[in-house]
């Protein structure tokens, strides 16, 4: 690892972390203090039917794009910026961002770690998402809110985000101390699925399909506890002392694993691959599994 690298990985490191926020939790946080609250839900249909008091509608594929013909790819700090200004996100308020629940979680997640590399100090995801407020009986509203934009917005000159590139992966073959997570499901990992010009894996990549991290519980679908998920990585060979590379197909289920390993088992070093398999499986010059 190069100086450059050591000097991110400590920054990063040092940097607020995010984390889970409950349902009941969040209820009492909107009574009584000022909250900006991220309604990442697709369709947008669905946030004209009902949302959470005073949430924001934010369209989750408006924080990609295409770059150099490669879709699914970040964009530059000062859009982000801009985009969360808009949105009504400022760096001296708490920030929470929820989804639809259920099967969408890895929009929620996605939207966190990009928040994330803006070293926001307060930011949460709901755990169970829209699904749990909504079967618990909680408050809708079909309002509109009073978004300012004002001079305490988010810092682009701050903006670092934890990834790896497609040579860094290539390095990264067969490398002690280097893992590959492919955060697909099974059914892509193994090849009988997938959208992409070839079908498989990173050769040595270990899969831990996104969903794994979940479970179900009271008619919900919420994050396994800390005890649960530590034990699962570790028995697919996912420990701490690893530099992890994690990669899906546009950085949104990595996203979610990226969640778990990194804010809420607290393993230090941890990245997404951007190009994802996306990537990797339009080069037919890459090896595959």
């Amino acid at each position: 690892m190069n100086l450059l690298s050591i000097v991110t990985w400590t920054a990063l490191a040092a940097a607020p972390q995010p984390a889970l926020i409950s349902t009941d939790s969040l209820a009492r946080m909107l009574e009584s203090e000022s909250v900006t609250v991220l309604d990442v839900r697709q369709p947008w249909t669905a946030y004209l039917q009902n949302h959470l008091p005073g949430s924001v509608w934010l369209n989750v594929e408006t924080l990609r794009s295409t770059s150099g013909g490669l879709p699914f790819q970040l964009l530059p700090a000062e859009m982000y910026a801009a985009l969360f200004s808009r949105a009504g996100v400022r760096a001296d308020r708490p920030v929470v961002v929820y989804s639809a629940g259920d099967q969408f979680d890895i929009d929620a997640t996605f939207v966190v770690w990009i928040l994330a590399g803006f070293q926001h100090p307060r930011i949460y995801l709901l755990d169970g998402g829209y699904a749990k407020w909504q079967l618990e009986g909680k408050k809708l509203t079909q309002e509109y809110p009073h978004v300012e934009v004002t001079g305490k917005a988010l810092d682009p000159h701050h903006f670092k985000m934890p990834t790896a590139v497609l040579g860094e992966v290539q390095q990264s073959l067969g490398k002690s101390g280097v893992r590959l997570v492919d955060a697909r499901p099974a059914d892509q990992y193994g090849g009988s699925a997938g959208a992409q010009r070839r079908r498989g894996h990173i050769p040595g990549a270990i899969n831990h399909p996104w969903k794994d991290d979940l479970e179900q519980r009271d008619l919900s679908l919420v994050w396994k506890s800390v005890d649960s998920m530590r034990a699962d990585y570790a028995a697919r060979g996912i420990t701490p002392d690893q530099d992890l590379i994690l990669y899906c197909n546009s950085s949104t289920e990595a996203s979610h694993v990226f969640f778990a390993l990194k804010y809420l088992l607290g393993y230090p070093k941890v990245r997404i691959y951007t190009g994802a398999w996306s990537e990797w499986a339009e080069r037919m010059e890459l090896p595959i599994e």
